[in-house]
């Protein structure tokens, strides 16, 4: 097969240069660590754009730190690449048995406590031990929220989830009254959390929408900038009020 062949071939680049390139030939997992972050992050940023050139030359890139990686481990006699390509086949079996086995699914929910418990059944200590722990916070709260309600930690509705971040957003009015930094900080971590948990229930990936905010900002404050330019004034030298009015220009000219 053509796919077959593909893989093949990055595999023999992959060992050519390992052997005859002098960067591919002094990198280790801890110096590729933080290079396979900042592909997984251009990757994130094409899906973001829905760049479907980008995501395909991303994909490529991760999937030679993946083969980079499974190199170094057979070096270092740890493992081998098929022992890599067997373990997930063997995984995904396993962990599906409403396809390779005579388990009853009626829907992904199902889907998602059956894995959990096989996880569980494996040795997993708790259901949140496979959250990693370098993960982006806002992301982070929500696998750790979506994991705890495989096991029925959760809300029954939406709206006792709102009443939750609305006692919240009281203490964290409280706890600014008492001027208490750590206690203001513990709150306002709580308030986020209960929000993070909110969108679950809304169906709102909440990184995902956070970093659609943050780009809308970006684009409508580069706007303001540039009009302030164009009337020979610099932000820095307006007044609140000033700003104000031209980011509501900005808002009317380009809404999203």
């Amino acid at each position: 097969m053509a796919v077959e062949k593909s893989f093949l071939k990055l595999v023999e680049v992959m060992d050519e240069l390992r052997e005859k390139c002098p960067w591919d030939k002094k990198q280790t997992i801890e110096t590729l660590r933080p290079l396979t972050i900042e592909e997984t992050y251009e990757l994130t940023d094409a899906i973001s754009d829905n760049d479907w050139k980008g995501i395909k030359e991303e994909l490529g890139d991760i999937m030679l730190h993946l083969i980079f990686y499974a190199k170094i481990g057979a070096e270092q006699q740890q493992f081998t690449l098929q022992d890599v390509l067997d373990g997930i086949v063997e995984k995904l079996v396993r962990r599906h048995p409403h396809i390779y086995g005579d388990v009853s699914v009626k829907n992904d929910e199902d889907v998602k406590k059956n894995w959990e418990q096989i996880k569980m059944q494996e040795g997993k200590k708790s259901v949140l031990s496979g959250v990693p722990k370098s993960l982006p916070a806002v992301v982070k709260a929500t696998r750790i929220q979506d994991k705890a309600r495989q096991v029925g930690f959760e809300w029954e509705n939406k709206e006792d989830v709102w009443k939750k971040v609305e006692e919240e957003i009281q203490e964290l009015h409280e706890a600014v009254a008492e001027n208490d930094v750590a206690h203001i900080e513990e709150e306002f971590g709580d308030v986020l959390f209960s929000m993070i948990n909110y969108a679950r229930f809304l169906q709102i990936d909440a990184e995902g929408v956070l970093e659609k905010t943050n780009k809308k900002f970006i684009a409508r404050f580069t706007s303001m900038q540039e009009e302030a330019n164009s009337q020979n004034k610099s932000l820095g030298e307006m007044s609140l009020a000033e700003m104000d009015d031209l980011w509501n220009q900005v808002k009317r000219n380009r809404p999203k």
